[in-house]
């Protein structure tokens, strides 16, 4: 039976595990291989780990960390970063992980997705969309780390890319980045009227609420985080954590029960 997934989201920055706000002043919090280690003993249901540099430095991927990450890793694996080639997807495919994520190269050449789904399969191909609020309403897709503005709509992207053999959206807001404050709900709704494809959102999270809002708003949906699950307490001391089995299912169950 298809359920909602839960899903931390690992920002790496020359090899160190970071966490940004508004994708800005990245913070180093720890090794991504010892968070791997952790999570793998939390059962998570997937995780995503996003290299943030590789695109923005226009570099390869780091072949060899992606490998040592998917030995470590007992879950399924979503990698993004750098990824601009469909030999590339390949090569990161090959060493055992479960979905590529491409975003900057995507929103510029929409063409890679079906190039890269041609190799891997479209229920492996990702597309991470960074969307930004527009001043007089609306929003915008940025790249580059959220540094360039695109100009293109998110809604006509998501069908563009769907129509172009997208197995996954993944929607990114940069404006509820790393501030703990909950999803934008109302992108995600409006995104969710646009597309029949998985749908993850990403951005906001600040706590175990917050995700069960976004459940019992849609359904079986992606609710991805990284400072939930990289920060605890008021202070944010560092701590990698994730709710246990139980707490998971109770909170899933709850949220279909408003739903």
């Amino acid at each position: 039976m298809l359920r909602p997934r839960i899903i931390p989201c690992l920002l790496v920055k020359d090899k160190g595990l970071v966490k940004t706000v508004h994708f800005k002043n990245p913070k180093y919090v720890g090794d991504p291989i010892n968070a791997v280690r952790i999570f793998n003993e939390k059962q998570v249901d997937e995780l995503t780990v996003l290299d943030i540099d590789a695109s923005a430095e226009n570099r390869e991927p780091d072949y060899r960390m992606i490998e040592n990450l998917a030995a470590e890793c007992r879950m399924p694996l979503c990698y993004g970063g750098g990824v601009k080639t469909p030999e590339q997807a390949q090569r990161i495919f090959s060493l055992g992980v479960e979905k590529i994520a491409i975003s900057s190269a995507a929103v510029e050449d929409p063409t890679l997705v079906s190039r890269i789904a041609e190799r891997v399969g479209s229920q492996s191909v990702v597309v991470i969309i960074d969307v930004k609020k527009k001043l007089l309403g609306g929003y915008e897709v940025y790249i580059n780390n959220g540094k360039k503005a695109t100009g293109k709509n998110p809604f006509d992207l998501v069908k563009q890319l769907e129509k172009l053999g997208a197995g996954e959206i993944v929607i990114n807001s940069i404006d509820q980045d790393g501030a703990m404050k909950g999803y934008d709900l109302n992108l995600a709704d409006k995104i969710r009227a646009v597309t029949h494809l998985p749908l993850t959102i990403l951005g906001g999270a600040g706590s175990l609420e917050d995700i069960g809002k976004l459940i019992s708003k849609f359904g079986i949906i992606g609710a991805s985080a990284g400072s939930l699950f990289v920060f605890k307490g008021i202070y944010k001391a560092v701590l990698i954590n994730y709710p246990n089995p139980s707490d998971k299912d109770t909170l899933i169950k709850n949220s279909f029960q408003f739903s």
